[in-house]
């Protein structure tokens, strides 16, 4: 019998139509000589179509492995790897720890700034009680201000003046009531794509030019006019840097299967920063982790296959692990 793949896709997040578009890629993509397929879409008030998953081993008749293509809240955030956990199910991805500490922008600088990575200075601030004092204290302007727990730059804004932040931070604040405030770097965006469980392996790194002031939400999803370089155009020793990062910071954080690393550089100094860790990159088909895959001689369909094979010998190495005395 061949083993069947449940794809997870939609959920409650502001990322529930860029989920929809990986997951059809992921559809298309998955060897259906070698794999059964369950679909199981999550609509946007979190009702579960056919069927849920439930929570208790041996519930789920049928699926043998779960590729969770959830981006954002209630998805990448450790909510459905812990429901997962529960049932007993392999799953692609990260677990429960590193999907939640790589959701919080704020604990991913934490984790990573004490493995002595570089991450851009910031603030957090909560929308209970906004501190706009402290931007101007701790960091000027220009400023980003994002919502501490989303991605896709949904609810990002670019803040030039005093006059701007509180429209900012109400628009972050939708999203989170914990919202990041970063200096802004002048330069470049890079990103790097990892693959792996004990020993992850990082991809060439490609750059990001985005057709906007930044890589925002509509940039990346709708005009769909930023250009890419694959691989970045820069110094060897420069990109092999950007690959050391990546695997650092994907260790740091506790990361398996697979991750995306963002990273900025800085024009001006040359220096790196580890901007956000991606545990559920996007599968679209202008995504770059598949991209950078490729680029490396690994096909999208055959990507898809490591990770499923990767989610299935992690599985197999906990069944060792005790849980009662």
């Amino acid at each position: 019998m061949k083993p069947t793949v449940a794809v997870v896709y939609g959920g409650r997040s502001g990322e529930h139509e860029v989920s929809i578009r990986s997951a059809k890629s992921i559809l298309a993509a998955i060897d259906r000589d070698k794999y059964g397929v369950r679909e199981i879409f999550i609509t946007k008030e979190g009702r579960w179509q056919p069927a849920p998953i439930l929570p208790e081993p041996g519930a789920n008749e049928g699926i043998d492995v779960v590729f969770p293509v959830l981006h954002g809240t209630f998805g990448e955030d450790g909510t459905i790897q812990g429901l997962l956990e529960m049932a007993g199910l392999p799953y692609v991805g990260s677990g429960v720890l590193a999907s939640a500490a790589a959701m919080d922008k704020d604990v991913t600088k934490r984790l990573c700034r004490e493995r002595g990575l570089p991450v851009v200075d910031y603030v957090v601030l909560f929308r209970e009680r906004w501190e706009p004092e402290l931007v101007e204290e701790r960091l000027g302007y220009p400023v980003f201000v994002k919502p501490a727990n989303l991605g896709s730059s949904v609810g990002i804004s670019k803040v030039r003046e005093p006059v701007e932040l509180e429209k900012a931070l109400e628009l972050a604040g939708r999203y989170d009531r914990k919202v990041i405030v970063e200096r802004a770097v002048e330069g470049r965006e890079l990103e790097c794509s990892v693959l792996g469980n004990e020993e992850p392996i990082a991809s060439a790194p490609c750059e990001i030019v985005p057709s906007r002031e930044f890589y925002d939400y509509e940039d990346k999803y709708v005009l769909e006019a930023a250009e890419f370089h694959l691989p970045a155009k820069l110094h060897p020793e420069k990109m092999q840097e950007v690959r050391r990062l990546s695997l650092e910071a994907y260790r740091a954080l506790g990361c398996e299967g697979m991750a995306r690393v963002d990273f900025l550089l800085d024009e001006a100094t040359g220096e790196l920063f580890i901007n956000e860790v991606n545990t559920i990159p996007g599968f679209t088909s202008i995504s770059m982790y598949p991209k950078m895959w490729e680029h490396a001689g690994i096909s999208y369909p055959e990507l898809v296959d490591r990770l499923i094979a990767l989610a299935l010998e992690r599985h197999e190495t906990r069944r060792s692990t005790r849980y009662t005395r």
